[in-house]
């Protein structure tokens, strides 16, 4: 089945319009902010031909290069100015990936960008689209139900503010999913180019924050920056050939490494 097919079925069992897609990016970086996204495909989106014939090459953001992401991203904006979907991001800094781990940060960056759309989209917590955590006993996708379904790239979120249906590889199963990997991409990149300005010595331009070779090299001359998440550089810090300048205070960390999170 294909990813619009896939979101057809979903949204076709509740009777709702449409359904949401929820993805990040940048959550296993050295460097940078995490930033999720959320779209919500309006039942409208379906029934015309040109999203429906447009979106077929849509993919994970993997999938696709630099170009393609920019042309969909274009694709997006351009559909919710149509009214056929509505779409945010949220971000997590630096400072709250170290304060809540990387795993609350994701979660707290999805709850962002899910309110984003809310607030687009002219509701309030009060009337929501999407259903709170524990509001009903049924299952999400039952018959009758109005809620509109929120699809949620990986594993379940545990805790998180919404029901919500957690897809093992959802953003190369279904297109909202897909359509928000895409989203979160593109903007964290811009974010990283535009942090790049301030911090040259890193090239985050090029690496967007990821643990290249380049990026290491960077680290041995310059040391660590503010936008550095040091509980993902344990293995760095331990390492005594590397010698990263700054790096020394995570190894008397007494918290856990965040590279022994599994996701």
């Amino acid at each position: 089945m294909n990813l619009f097919g896939f979101d057809k079925r979903y949204f076709g069992k509740s009777g709702s319009d449409g359904l949401a897609g929820v993805d990040e990016a940048g959550r296993g970086c050295f460097a940078g902010p995490v930033v999720a996204a959320c779209v919500w495909l309006k039942r409208s989106f379906f029934e015309k031909s040109t999203p429906v014939k447009r979106a077929a090459f849509i993919n994970d953001s993997k999938q696709l290069g630099a170009e393609t992401r920019e042309e969909v991203f274009a694709l997006i904006r351009h559909w919710e100015e149509a009214g056929d979907l509505f779409f945010a991001t949220g971000t997590a800094s630096v400072i709250e990936i170290e304060s809540f781990n990387i795993l609350g940060a994701t979660h707290l960056a999805m709850n962002r960008a899910i309110e984003g759309v809310l607030f687009k989209a002219g509701y309030t917590m009060e009337n929501p689209p999407f259903a709170p955590a524990g509001t009903t006993d049924t299952p999400l996708f039952a018959d009758k139900t109005l809620w509109v379904p929120i699809l949620v790239d990986g594993l379940p979120l545990q805790p998180f503010a919404w029901q919500h249906e957690a897809i093992v590889g959802g953003d190369a199963k279904s297109l909202s999913v897909a359509m928000a990997s895409i989203a979160a991409k593109v903007t964290r990149d811009s974010m990283m180019c535009d942090l790049a300005k301030k911090y040259p010595q890193y090239a985050f331009e090029k690496n967007k924050g990821y643990g290249t070779p380049e990026h290491i090299k960077a680290l041995r001359e310059h040391g660590v920056c503010e936008l550095h998440r040091l509980k993902f550089l344990h293995k760095l810090a331990s390492n005594p050939e590397l010698k990263i300048p700054g790096l020394s205070k995570v190894l008397g960390d007494s918290e856990p490494s965040q590279e022994e999170f599994e996701f």
